[in-house]
């Protein structure tokens, strides 16, 4: 539901185009993939987002589309392990495309808590997302 809830807000914006990712319509608007996630049920900030997975179609989304790290990863000058090869899916998004995330938290009774956008990194260990960029977007009644 809020793929196309958020697909449908943005489908009249100039040169915005329509992908399909695992089924899910999202946008590519102003070459950056406008991609929404729930990251709690419970009123939590932004900043304690986590990822369910460390792998699958988000993982990826986030690690390819994503910003750079802040911090680099330590080269102990071992051979470097060979990347797993990524959601067959993103094959559809040219590679430049950057990554918007609409994070939200919401539950059944008390609907959308926080609503934000940004910019972030997925920590591998522990699937925190770091964030570069976040802003509250605010929840307020539709633009006719």
């Amino acid at each position: 539901m809020q793929y196309e809830e958020l697909a449908a807000g943005l489908e009249h914006l100039p040169g915005a185009t329509a992908v399909r990712l695992q089924a899910r319509t999202v946008m590519i608007v102003a070459n950056h993939v406008i991609y929404p996630i729930r990251y709690a049920k419970t009123d939590v900030p932004v900043t304690a987002a986590r990822l369910r997975r460390a792998t699958g179609l988000r993982a990826d989304l986030i690690r390819r589309h994503g910003p750079e790290p802040m911090q680099g990863e330590l080269d102990l000058g071992l051979e470097e392990l060979e990347e797993p090869e990524a959601h067959r899916d993103l094959g559809q998004l040219p590679p430049e495309v950057g990554l918007v995330l609409v994070a939200y938290a919401c539950s059944m009774n008390a609907g959308v808590m926080r609503l934000e956008w940004g910019a972030a990194e997925l920590r591998r260990e522990d699937r925190y997302l770091i964030w570069h960029h976040h802003e509250p977007l605010t929840t307020g009644p539709a633009m006719p």
